[in-house]
Parts: C-alpha cells; structure tokens; sequence
C-alpha cells in the first residue's frame, strides 16, 4: 500500500532523512523506534507533505506522491495525528470533526455520509460524545487526544499515521487510545504508521518495526523479535518499567 524508497529529507543544510526505505501493508500497524532526533516524526512529515523529501520515491497506491501538497495527499488517504494533539481549542468538539472532514465537503460528498462518519467517531469515542458543543481547549489531553485521532479519521484514511499519542496521557487513557488504534485495523482494515515514546506498548499491537538511529534505519524485524532482541531492550525497551498492560 505504502512505500518509501531511498528518501533523504532535509532541513535547510541539516541532512534528517538517509537514504530512509520501509513500507506499509494494508492493515498493518507498524511502529518507528528510536532516540530523540532519529528522524521518527521527520518521516511522518515526509509522508504527509509536510516536509518533502529532496530525492528517492514514496509511493502510495502505486502513485508516486513526491511533490503532491498535504491535502492532496490527505484526500488520496494518508492522515497525520501531530504529535501535541494540536487541536482547534476555540471551536467544539463536534467543529473540530467537521473541520477533519473539509476536504469531503469540497468534493461535495453527501452531508448525511459525512454526519454518519461523525456518530461514528462518538463511537468510537463516547466520552466525546457528551462534549459535542463543548469547545476543545477546555477538554482533558486524553479528550484532546480522542479529538485529535477522530478529526484524522473524518478524512476516511487508508493509513493513519500517529505521533506520540500517549504523551502526557495517564496510563489507563493510553491503554484506552491503543485499543482503538487496534480497533481500526480490525473494523476498518486502517494502516497505521506509528511513532510512540512507550516503545514496549507500540510492539505490543504492532505487525512490525524500524529502528532508527540518527536519521538511518538500522533494522526492521517483526514486533514479537523486537520485543526479544536484547540491543533493542538495553537501548529504547527499559525492562526495569512495567508496560502499561500490566497496570
């Protein structure tokens, strides 16, 4: 479904991206492990448009998208949930949905459809549902965070891509958001590219996972190998904390 061959991407003369390749199969949750500074988000960004790669190919579909602007490629089926949550904090609950699904309004799709998609995130949501007219910025960060992940999915994503959902987040709150994430690739067959500080927590839903290391991948094994490669426990795992799942 998704991929990424030999891009470098950059910020100004900073050099973030090397020779980056991965892909994503429809359905598949994949997890980007590393440091901070690896270029975990700057690939996110890549994909989205927001920071274009100066060479290599990403490809999406079969369709080479380099070039294409973000909401090109959100209307094609990529959605990014920023890291921070990023919210409209002066408009409702139920604005902020409406506004996820902008793009569908342009192309003129059917309003009843795209209502049905808003009951649909409350859904999967209900503590959103409640707050429909409340405005975002008054919300509790796992809320915004719901807010966040729901506005994406207005757009009806193939692939979600996830910047540190659980930051900031109690544990039970976390445990709740992976469990829709989860959810997504079950219900809805929704790729998911994730980026999650909780390294043990994402290999535990994941399919798969790159390690970075300064703006390099350095492995790719499936998530349970992972989980059980003794480097990767030593560097990003910290076997001395309890996973959240056990709490």
């Amino acid at each position: 479904m998704l991929r990424v061959k030999n891009i470098n991407t950059y910020y100004g003369q900073v050099h973030a991206l090397k020779n980056i390749s991965l892909h994503l199969r429809a359905g598949e949750i994949v997890t980007l492990i590393g440091a901070n500074g690896a270029g975990k988000t700057t690939i996110l960004n890549s994909l989205s448009g927001i920071t274009p790669p100066r060479d290599g190919e990403i490809q999406f579909e079969g369709v080479t998208v380099n070039g294409f602007s973000p909401d090109r490629i959100v209307e094609m089926g990529i959605s990014q949930v920023p890291e921070g949550r990023q919210v409209f904090k002066d408009f409702s609950v139920e604005d902020n949905l409406e506004l996820g699904a902008y793009l569908r309004y342009r192309n003129k799709e059917k309003k009843s459809d795209i209502r049905k998609d808003i009951e649909d995130v409350f859904g999967l949501f209900p503590q959103l549902s409640g707050r429909r007219r409340q405005m975002a910025g008054t919300l509790s960060g796992g809320e915004q965070q719901m807010l966040a992940i729901g506005r994406a999915l207005m757009a009806k994503p193939k692939v979600l891509l996830l910047d540190e959902p659980s930051m900031g987040l109690a544990p039970l709150v976390v445990q709740e958001i992976f469990k829709v994430i989860v959810n997504l690739r079950v219900k809805r067959s929704t790729a998911v590219l994730l980026v999650e500080q909780n390294a043990r927590a994402a290999l535990k839903i994941a399919d798969r996972g790159y390690v970075l290391e300064t703006g390099k991948v350095i492995l790719e094994e499936n998530a349970r190998d992972l989980l059980e490669n003794k480097d990767v426990q030593r560097a990003y795992l910290g076997r001395d904390k309890k996973e959240i799942w056990e709490r």
